[in-house]
């Protein structure tokens, strides 16, 4: 069975790595989001609520699970023997971030394979930050959540 860990703080998890779950599950039989957690870093969404968030989004998908974990991407990686690391692209300083985390990883990992995918272009302006932004003014931010999704729920 082909797994890929999908790694993010996901504070919130947005359309867009929504639909790079959904574009890696062409690819893989199984994705395993990671909720990474820093506790020097204070959020929007506790890591329990980013987790639960992800989890009932997914309730229905047998080929989705979700995890929480702590510490480099790569030690839970083969700890779990994945040898696979989805992660997104939106733009060229995404590129740049993760072209750069890819070769450190392949010094450290090189059993992983880091597997690229672009962001579809209705969702590259889409961000976890930029949510965050426009919640801390009080807007709106339902287009930017998946279907279904209230981010009331998990504050």
């Amino acid at each position: 069975m082909r797994t890929a860990l999908f790694p993010g703080s996901f504070d919130p998890f947005t359309v867009g790595h929504q639909a790079l779950v959904s574009e890696g599950l062409r690819f893989f039989d199984k994705i395993v989001v990671a909720v990474g957690e820093n506790p020097d870093k204070r959020g929007l969404l506790t890591t329990e609520n980013r987790k639960r968030l992800i989890e009932d989004l997914y309730k229905d998908e047998p080929r989705v699970e979700v995890v929480s974990y702590s510490g480099l991407t790569g030690n839970y990686c083969r700890e779990n023997e994945l040898k696979f690391i989805l992660r997104g692209m939106r733009n060229t300083v995404d590129f740049d971030f993760e072209r750069n985390m890819m070769q450190i990883n392949q010094r450290l990992y090189p059993e992983i394979t880091t597997v690229l995918l672009f962001t579809p272009s209705e969702y590259v302006a889409v961000s976890s930050s930029v949510i965050r932004e426009i919640l801390s003014f009080g807007g709106d931010v339902a287009q930017f959540m998946p279907q279904g999704v209230d981010i009331k729920d998990y504050l």
